[in-house]
């Protein structure tokens, strides 16, 4: 039985002896690497570690993109006791360094010039660290690179052959495998205790779920430092499926052509992208192309709806949408690779307008909810389970419960071990013997959960209204002009926006206007753009509440930054930087003016 991510190794390396473990990007071509390799590497790494006096229960640090020897270094650690520290790339050395001082790090992995220069400005403050490490290939002064430490391990397991199986054996499901931090978009991160039994109970499940298997090819490209990616790579590993690593983001559409995966987990943001990206093509086509694409969607979402419901398929529909798809849908998927069987989304909220636009053309996005703290999924979409606009339903073993005040509560083994030294955090989380989530929300009449928004997040207008802002900005992203928006109003008298928008778009509409402009700040100021803007959302909100509706927006000239503290490195917003920077701004929507004054006490009522 598998119990451990040691054991998780163990069993894979010998189960799943396959040319091509996983798979990396090196001079235009991917190159395999072996089940052997991928062993004889994680094995060298792990003695080299423990010949440096690396022991059970200390804290190695990993910054570094998404590659192999992330994932080797991760199991070298984590196969004798160690616990991995994952550091997003995106992070400043300021950052970096709370991150590591914090954790009582012994060790620090860096994976190129870049991330080794934020350690080098703060290696001074480093005083706990006793080793540096880089996978650079070439010699570093003050670091040691991997291939130094693959031969001293090399040579210790030749010495002691069965140390590494020795350590490996002696982890328990309760030892602590990870300490990985929070994003803090209300504070300071903490460190999150995360055992092999939180993740091996969410691994166990979610390939059960899915029925991920060694025949799938799946693209990594989320960071590993992510929590979801972190634990769907043990997922992986544990199915001995083959996995392709991205290049980075930016180049996720070439390398989907190139690995064509079966599966592949990713945040919103991407879907969005393609989404827009489909129709923007649609719009620019021709006429009869835009006839022959909104027939097949048609068909696709009716098709869709009979089989999510159950429902008998008639043989006419079945028919259309053999047709539909040969003649648009096929075009679409050959783009992701061809081979996707499904995708998986986290991290935030996904639209339902595009859930249903991909289910209805054939690419099954499978949206689920958890956190850092949750190792992370409690809740997802799954094959003869989804309901769009909805999480899904608890996995086996998770309770979820709603609280009086609607937060949403949960129980179950992949729930942390609490926050790595701070008590009074972790008393207060674990509340009734509930892990409390911070985020509200209600399980629906089929037991599927829906999320309203972050507990902290809520807002409420001056004249007493609830208002949600996820939901809103969920609704506002299907906007083509529209990137990034913060919706305001807590405390004030009508509900207001921060907009960053599609310049691309903005741009062109802009030209097409006869609209100059020198640069961006004169193009958000012009008064035609912001009332553009004001427009589109007004559209996309006409089905909301009159109090949950936008009144007033603001366009910013940039988009949000994580340097500047006001994204986390997972994206999220973190609303009280973002106000208070922007403090001004916001103050200039609810001063008394001409169009402000018929926004009185009774518009609040309604």
């Amino acid at each position: 039985m598998i119990e451990t991510l040691s054991q998780l190794f163990l069993n894979t390396v010998r189960e799943y002896r396959k040319p091509d473990l996983m798979l990396y990007k090196k001079e235009g071509r991917y190159i395999p690497i072996s089940t052997a390799e991928f062993e004889k590497a994680v094995i060298h790494l792990a003695l080299g570690l423990n010949h440096l006096g690396f022991r059970k229960g200390e804290k190695l640090v990993i910054l570094s993109e998404n590659r192999p020897e992330w994932v080797m270094t991760d199991f070298a650690t984590i196969c004798q006791g160690g616990l991995t520290v994952p550091i997003y790339t995106s992070l400043t050395a300021q950052q970096a360094e709370y991150i590591i001082q914090d954790s009582d790090a012994s060790v620090v992995v860096v994976s190129n010039p870049e991330q080794r220069a934020k350690i080098e400005a703060i290696r001074g403050n480093l005083g706990r660290v006793r080793h540096f490490l880089t996978f650079e290939s070439e010699k570093v002064p003050g670091f040691m690179n991997l291939s130094e430490l693959l031969d001293i391990g090399q040579k210790k397991a030749a010495e002691n052959p069965g140390l590494f199986a020795s350590l490996a054996s002696a982890i328990s499901p309760e030892d602590e495998a990870s300490l990985i931090y929070t994003s803090g978009t209300t504070g300071y991160p903490k460190g999150v205790i995360l055992t092999h039994r939180n993740f091996i109970s969410n691994v166990k499940t979610c390939v059960a779920l899915f029925d991920i298997s060694s025949r799938d090819t799946v693209l990594s490209f989320l960071p590993l430092s992510h929590v979801l990616e972190r634990m769907v790579m043990f997922a992986y590993i544990y199915a001995g499926t083959t996995i392709g690593f991205a290049e980075s983001i930016d180049t996720v559409a070439q390398n989907l052509l190139e690995v064509r995966p079966n599966i592949m987990v990713s945040v919103p943001r991407v879907f969005e992208k393609i989404y827009a990206r489909v129709m923007d093509n649609i719009l620019a086509s021709s006429t009869i192309k835009k006839k022959i694409f909104f027939w097949a969607y048609r068909v696709g979402k009716k098709y869709a709806r009979k089989d999510l419901a159950g429902e008998k398929i008639p043989a006419l529909l079945k028919l259309k949408r053999k047709i539909a798809h040969r003649l648009v849908f096929q075009k679409i998927i050959e783009r992701t690779g061809g081979r996707i069987r499904f995708f998986i989304s986290g991290g935030a909220p996904l639209a339902k307008d595009i859930a249903e636009f991909f289910y209805a053309i054939g690419l099954v996005i499978y949206e689920g909810y958890g956190l850092t703290e949750t190792a992370p999924v409690l809740t997802v979409n799954r094959p003869g389970a989804v309901k769009f606009g909805t999480v899904g339903k608890p996995i086996p073993e998770v309770e979820i419960r709603i609280a009086p005040d609607g937060e949403i509560l949960a129980r179950g083994p992949n729930v942390m071990k609490g926050y790595y030294k701070k008590e009074a955090e972790t008393r207060e989380v674990f509340e009734g013997g509930w892990f409390h989530t911070g985020d509200i929300g209600h399980l629906d009449e089929d037991g599927f959960l829906v999320i309203t928004d972050r507990k902290k997040d809520l807002i409420v207008t001056s004249g007493g209204k609830n208002v949600a802002p996820q939901p809103i900005e969920n609704l506002l992203k299907t906007c083509p002009y529209i990137s990034t928006v913060v919706v305001i109003g807590d405390r004030r008298r009508f509900i207001s926006a921060l907009v960053v928008p599609n310049f691309e778009k903005l741009e062109e509409l802009a030209k097409s206007r006869g609209i100059s402009f020198a640069d961006r700040k004169e193009l958000i100021n012009n008064p035609e753009i912001v009332a553009f803007v004001q427009a589109e959302i007004d559209r996309a909100t006409v089905g909301l509440a009159s109090y949950e509706r936008v009144k007033k927006v603001a366009l910013l000239d940039r988009e949000l930054e994580i340097e500047k503290g006001e994204i986390t490195p997972t994206l999220k917003v973190r609303r009280a930087a973002v106000e208070n920077r922007y403090r001004e701004l916001i103050d200039s929507l609810y001063r008394e003016d001409s169009s402000a004054s018929s926004l009185d006490s009774s518009e609040e009522s309604k």
